[in-house]
């Protein structure tokens, strides 16, 4: 696993304007307001109510709870974050999570969040997220992963279960979402988003200036939940 601060991939900032000003260019394409924010986010995770496997919580939510002087330092942390994202044009969701669903339709590819895959959007567009509380996300280099769909076996595999036209098998890999993932390569370095830092990775869409920004969502430590702001 290697730190984000030694990776060419990711460019570290000390601010949120920064963070929303930075483009992406050359092999960066994640960029990093590095931080430790005071608090103590584990008292909101015990304090909040799982409904379902991943639960929006609102900010009116989080100003219902009885926190102590830890507890408040990091509800603020979380509300000057939604803020400053709502500020800047975005629509951030705060999620408490158990597990997100799991894809087993195949046993050959997965198109959940848990493997490797890139954010598409038909407009310009930047995915924003910060861990406070719980496993934190990965991301790897462009050059260290494999396109699932050009590994011969996984495409010929997804060959024999379509039963469309022979030209239109490309926009049945994009449909379903197959062209979105990614196979680590042997030795690729994957980088650690750690807690408590706000991240903007890249987005493929048309134009971008970048290639998009691989990632996934890191498998759950047993009876804990994730407090994930993500947009």
């Amino acid at each position: 696993m290697r730190e984000f601060s030694d990776s060419r991939q990711v460019k570290v900032v000390s601010s949120f304007t920064e963070l929303a000003e930075s483009p992406f260019e050359g092999q960066q394409n994640a960029v990093c307001w590095a931080r430790q924010p005071e608090g103590d986010f584990e008292a909101l995770v015990h304090q909040l109510q799982l409904k379902d496997d991943v639960t929006e919580v609102s900010a009116e939510d989080l100003l219902k709870l009885n926190l102590s002087a830890a507890g408040s330092a990091a509800r603020n942390t979380i509300l000057n974050d939604l803020k400053c994202l709502k500020d800047f044009g975005a629509q951030p969701t705060l999620n408490l999570l158990k597990a997100y669903p799991r894809d087993d339709t195949f046993d050959f590819i997965s198109t959940d969040v848990y493997s490797f895959h890139v954010d598409r959007s038909p407009v310009a567009a930047d995915t924003f997220l910060c861990t406070y509380y719980g496993a934190a996300s990965d991301i790897i280099a462009n050059e260290d992963v494999e396109q699932k769909v050009l590994l011969p076996e996984i495409r010929q595999k997804l060959a024999e279960i379509y039963d469309g036209d022979e030209g239109d098998f490309e926009d049945f890999l994009s449909d379903y979402f197959f062209d979105l993932h990614y196979q680590p390569k042997a030795g690729g370095a994957i980088v650690n988003l750690g807690v408590g830092h706000l991240w903007k990775l890249a987005v493929d869409y048309p134009g971008q200036a970048v290639l998009p920004c691989v990632h996934r969502a890191p498998l759950e430590k047993a009876n804990e939940l994730r407090l994930l702001l993500i947009c």
